[in-house]
């Protein structure tokens, strides 16, 4: 990486080279970042089924379901 020689602003902008750091990455980083990201929706969407699953599986026992429905504290009208 190399920024050039500032005593003499008439060089070529071309013989500069890179300004920056990892030029020409841009595509590659972005398709990676974009599989980690589908990846980390995939990955959290099964927690949160399993933890669902877990849930339901729970309220389903012993009346468990009738109870918290009864619990409940429902709004009255005035």
């Amino acid at each position: 990486m190399t920024t050039g020689n500032f005593a003499d602003w008439n060089g070529n902008m071309t013989d500069l080279g890179p300004l920056y750091p990892f030029v020409g990455w841009e595509v590659p980083m972005a398709i990676i970042l974009l599989i980690c990201w589908v990846v980390w929706h995939i990955w959290q969407a099964r927690i949160e089924n399993n933890l669902h699953d877990e849930y339901a599986r729970h309220l389903r026992q012993d009346d468990n379901l009738h109870q918290a429905v009864m619990s409940e504290h429902t709004i009255e009208r005035m």
